[in-house]
């Protein structure tokens, strides 16, 4: 039989990035290190998937500066 505490733990999703293909680990547990990051964007945009930390931050920047 299953441990349900063994079954509820995911490993880390691997990812590309949906705007430059660099790879990263995605967090399931809720401790992603985009958890982090002070930007936040509505995610995700149509079409793509979380983008990695570079990626991330540039897209916060340009969201900035179109608020401006």
């Amino acid at each position: 039989m299953t441990n349900p505490k063994q079954s509820a733990l995911q490993e880390p999703r691997r990812l590309a990035c949906s705007r430059c293909g660099t790879e990263f680990a995605c967090d399931l547990s809720g401790s992603c290190w985009c958890a982090e990051e002070a930007a936040r964007l509505p995610m995700p945009v149509e079409g793509e998937d979380c983008l990695c930390r570079e990626c991330l931050r540039k897209a916060a920047a340009e969201a900035a500066s179109a608020a401006d």
